[in-house]
């Protein structure tokens, strides 16, 4: 394969974007055309994931049958006590996970316990974010699957604006909002945004119980198209560290969720 000088290809300004990400190193940059079949396979089905889904929650109730702990579980499979639990428990054994980076594919996979394997495998592929990935996993979260959310309760913390968090020049984020507006007209499945609620140190409402904030880890573009669109609710999962951040959660906005 012959080698071109990315310079020569790319606009000055996509090529600053691309040198965030990769600097010095050759890449390959697959054709829209998907496999040489001209039909892109599902995740999972070369990479052997859904096998190994399956192999590995056997594992884990031979284990656990064996006398293992929950907790001695989590820390071997690196997945949070809760999701051992719902392996463990469950009597839906014959589900296999089959991941699409589709909103319905997140609901069902919430729906047999399986919403931190779906968070995972998106950041993994679809989401081009191993470091969300891997900090997820150094702790055990606490996860509520996909639920109805009022978007005007979410803020962006990534985008062109002075203000943001995470800085993106403002025609690259047009760009990305515009294509994912016209999605979303077109009724694409669009994945579910992912929200960390947490409560910062200190911060009180004058009483004696701390506020939690809401973070949008992924979906910020989307979060605009749809508020430009006027869509008042999309799906969210959410997540938490701490269970009394996952109490106050439910306890202030779970009857917002539907």
């Amino acid at each position: 394969m012959k080698y071109e000088n990315a310079k020569d290809i790319f606009p000055p300004e996509l090529l600053r974007q691309i040198q965030r990400y990769v600097s010095g190193k050759a890449i390959y940059i697959p054709s829209p055309g998907g496999s040489a079949a001209g039909k892109k396979k599902r995740w999972g089905e070369t990479s052997g994931y859904r096998r190994y889904l399956r192999d590995r929650n056997r594992d884990i109730r031979r284990a656990f049958a064996g006398g293992t702990s929950i907790g001695a579980l989590a820390d071997e499979f690196c997945l949070s006590v809760e999701s051992i639990r719902r392996i463990v428990y469950s009597k839906k054994e014959a589900f296999i996970m089959d991941y699409a980076c589709t909103l319905t594919n997140a609901i069902e996979c919430g729906e047999h316990g399986m919403i931190e394997d779906w968070i995972h495998a998106y950041l993994l592929s679809d989401g081009h974010n191993k470091p969300f990935s891997d900090g997820l996993r150094e702790l055990d979260r606490i996860y509520h699957a996909p639920v109805s959310f009022p978007l005007s309760l979410l803020k962006r913390n990534t985008g062109p604006e002075p203000e943001m968090r995470w800085k993106i020049p403002l025609e690259w984020f047009e760009i990305h909002v515009n294509r994912l507006i016209e999605s979303i007209k077109a009724g694409a499945d669009l994945p579910p945004l992912i929200v960390h609620y947490w409560i910062p140190e200190g911060k009180t409402d004058g009483a004696t119980e701390a506020l939690g904030e809401f973070e949008m880890n992924d979906g910020n573009h989307r979060l605009e198209a749809f508020k430009r669109l006027g869509v008042e609710r999309y799906h969210v999962i959410f997540w938490c560290t701490e269970q009394h951040e996952y109490d106050q959660l439910m306890e202030r906005y779970g009857h917002l969720m539907a």
